[in-house]
C-alpha cells in the first residue's frame, strides 16, 4: 500500500527546482495506487572519478525518500555514456576515459551511493547494456529523431558554438543516449540537476517517439562548494568528499560562508522539513548563533557518514582547537598542492603575509604558529598532510590542507 497521492505529491515537490509537469505526476500516481505498482524513478550517473562528493547527496537523498514511499530507483551507471563525456556546463570538449577507469569508477560508485539508496528497492542497470549493443543503423535511427537545431538550443552548446569554440559530433549524441536511457528501462519520473534539464527533456521526447508515455522530469539545485560561489566539484577543491575522515568533514563544514547554511541545512542534512524551517527561522530572528548552528550541522553530516559517536568527537575536537583556544570561528581553508613546503613559501601561499621578508620578521618575533608551536626557522619544511592552523600575528589565520584532500 501506499500513502495517499496528495501526501506522495508533497515528498515529490519538495526542495525541487523544476517539475515537469505536476499534472502528469498525480495521474501517474493515481495508476500506481490503483494498480499497487511502484513508479519507476530513473536517476544517471556517470562514473567519471571514483569518489562522491556531498553534492552529490542531494540527488540521493531524494531518492530515498521516493523509495520510502514504495517506489524503485533506476539507477543507471553510464558506462558507455562516461567514455563520451557529458559536457553539462563545460566550456569544452571533456576527454574520454578507458574502459578500465570507467569500471573501477563504477564500482567505487555502487560502493558509496548504498550508504543512503535502499538496496531492496534500487534497480541497478549499466547503459552498455543497450548502447554497447547498438548496430549504426540503429545510431543513425535514433539521430534521425532530433535536429541540430534542437541540440543547440542546449545552453552550453549554444555558448560554446557562438564563441566559436570547437564541439566535437560525439558531444551532439550524448543528450540523445541519455534520453535513449529513459526509453530502455520504461522511466515514469527522471530525477537530475537543474544542469541536466535540456537532457531530461529529450528522454521525454524519445519516450513519445517510441510509443511510451513520457516520463516526469524533477531537477534540484547544484551545491555550491565550500568557497560558496561554484557548485561543489572535486576538480575546482572546494569539495567535501564522502570519504573525508570525521575530522576533515566537520571542519570543512564549518569553513562554509554563514550565507549557505540555509542551503546544507535544505539538502544536505537530511533532516525533516519542519526542523529545516524552525532552524531557519531561528537564525534570521537571531534567536540561534550562527556558528553554534553551523557545529550542528557538521556534526549531523559527519553523523551521516561516519556515526554519531564520531560526529560528537568530531565536533569536541574541533571546539577544543578553535572555540577553547580564542581562534575565530570562521578560519579561511588554504589547500597546498605540495607534499612539503618551506614556510616562508607556506605564508606567503596562504596570504598571511604580503612578502617572504615580512615573513621572516614575523619568524624572529615570534609570531608564526602552528597549533601551539611557535616556527621561528625561516628554513623550517612543513609536511602537509593532516589539516591544521597555521596563525601568523594575533588575527591572521588559515586552515591548511592537502589539495587532494
Amino acid at each position: 500500500m501506499f500513502p495517499s497521492v496528495s501526501e506522495q505529491l508533497g515528498v515529490f515537490k519538495e526542495n525541487l527546482v523544476e517539475l515537469i509537469s505536476e499534472k502528469e505526476l498525480v495521474t501517474k500516481l493515481e495508476a500506481s495506487c490503483k494498480k499497487n505498482k511502484p513508479l519507476r524513478i530513473k536517476y544517471g550517473a556517470d562514473p567519471s572519478a571514483p569518489d562522491l562528493h556531498l553534492g552529490h547527496t542531494v540527488p540521493l537523498r531524494k531518492l530515498r525518500q521516493l523509495q520510502d514511499l514504495g517506489h524503485t530507483v533506476v539507477f543507471i551507471i553510464g558506462d558507455f555514456t562516461a567514455r563520451i563525456g557529458d559536457p553539462s556546463g563545460k566550456s569544452e570538449t571533456r576527454p574520454m576515459l578507458t574502459e578500465e577507469q570507467v569500471q573501477a569508477n563504477a564500482k567505487t560508485y555502487q560502493e558509496q551511493v548504498f550508504r543512503i539508496l535502499d538496496k531492496k528497492k534500487t534497480e541497478v542497470r549499466y547503459n552498455s547494456e543497450w548502447l554497447g549493443a547498438m548496430r549504426p543503423e540503429d545510431f543513425l535511427k535514433l539521430t534521425a529523431q532530433y535536429t541540430v537545431a534542437r541540440i543547440l538550443e542546449r545552453d552550453d552548446f549554444s555558448k560554446r558554438y557562438k564563441a566559436g569554440h570547437p564541439i566535437a559530433l560525439v558531444e551532439f549524441l550524448y543528450p540523445l543516449l541519455q534520453g535513449h536511457d529513459s526509453v530502455e528501462i520504461e522511466s515514469d519520473v527522471e530525477l537530475g540537476g537543474t544542469d541536466q534539464m535540456f537532457n531530461l527533456l529529450v528522454g521525454r521526447e524519445l519516450q513519445k517517439a517510441d510509443g511510451q508515455e513520457s516520463q516526469v522530469v524533477m531537477t534540484l539545485p547544484l551545491i555550491e562548494g565550500l568557497d560558496g560561489v561554484q557548485k561543489m566539484s572535486k576538480s575546482l577543491g572546494n569539495h567535501i568528499s564522502l570519504k573525508d575522515t570525521p575530522r576533515e568533514m566537520f571542519g570543512k563544514v564549518m569553513s562554509i560562508p554563514d550565507i549557505m547554511m540555509e542551503r546544507y541545512y535544505r539538502y544536505t542534512a537530511a533532516l525533516p522539513v519542519k526542523e529545516v524551517e524552525s532552524i531557519l527561522a531561528g537564525l534570521k530572528k537571531g534567536e540561534f548563533h550562527p556558528r553554534e548552528m553551523k557545529a550542528k550541522l557538521a556534526e549531523r553530516i559527519v553523523s551521516l557518514f561516519h556515526s554519531e559517536k564520531e560526529g560528537k568527537e568530531a565536533r569536541e575536537e574541533f571546539d577544543e582547537i578553535f572555540k577553547n583556544k580564542g581562534l575565530p570561528d570562521e578560519v579561511p581553508t588554504v589547500k597546498i598542492k605540495e607534499k612539503t613546503i618551506d614556510i616562508v613559501s607556506l605564508l606567503v601561499a596562504a596570504q598571511l603575509v604580503t612578502s617572504k621578508s615580512e615573513a621572516r620578521r614575523l619568524m624572529e618575533q615570534g609570531g608564526v604558529k602552528i597549533g601551539h608551536e611557535k616556527i621561528t626557522d625561516p628554513k623550517s619544511v612543513i609536511t602537509i598532510g593532516d589539516p591544521f592552523v597555521l596563525q601568523c600575528g594575533k588575527r591572521k589565520f588559515a586552515r591548511i590542507e592537502s589539495y587532494s584532500a
